[in-house]
C-alpha cells in the first residue's frame, strides 16, 4: 500500500495510518509498528442526494487548492503536486535530513514488499527493518 502513497491526495500523505494487531486485538495508531499494514486515509468526496452535487469537506477542498497551486507552478518549479509537498513539507530540514528523507523515500517501498513476500524464517527480520524504517521516516517527518 505504501507504493500508492504517490497517488494519493496532498493532505493525506502526510497523514499515514497504521493498522497494528498483538495479542489478538488490533489498534489503529499513526505510529508504526511491527507487522504493521498501511491503511489508505484518503478523504471521500459524498454525494448531496438532494441536489446531486458534490459535498466536499474542508481537507479534500484544501488538497484541490494545493494541487492546482502546484500545478500552476511546475512550469515554473519543474516538479509534479506530489513532489512540491514533499518539498514543502521539507523545506526546514537540515541537508542531512533531507539525505535520510531521500534515501528512505527509495527503501520503503522496497522494503514493504520484501515483507510483503516474506518466507515465514525471514517475515520477522524483513517486518522489522520495515518498522525501523517506517519509524525513522515519521521521526524525520520527511
Amino acid at each position: 500500500m505504501s507504493c500508492t502513497v504517490l497517488s494519493a491526495p496532498l493532505t493525506a500523505m502526510s497523514q499515514q495510518v497504521y493498522r497494528c494487531e498483538a495479542n489478538g486485538q488490533v489498534s489503529y495508531s499513526h505510529e508504526p509498528c511491527l507487522g504493521a499494514k498501511a491503511i489508505d486515509t484518503t478523504p471521500t468526496q459524498g454525494m448531496d442526494r438532494m441536489t446531486g452535487q458534490s459535498q466536499k469537506g474542508a481537507d479534500v477542498r484544501k488538497a484541490e487548492h494545493d494541487r492546482m497551486f502546484a500545478e500552476a507552478l511546475k512550469p515554473l518549479t519543474g516538479k509534479t503536486p506530489e513532489e512540491f509537498e514533499v518539498a514543502k513539507r521539507r523545506i526546514n530540514h537540515s541537508p542531512l535530513e533531507k539525505l535520510s528523507c531521500s534515501q528512505l523515500d527509495g527503501a520503503l517501498p522496497r522494503l514493504a514488499q520484501d515483507a510483503a513476500h516474506a518466507v515465514p524464517e525471514a517475515k520477522n527480520s524483513a517486518e522489522a527493518r520495515l518498522y525501523k524504517a517506517r519509524k525513522a521516516f515519521r521521526d524525520l517527518r520527511c
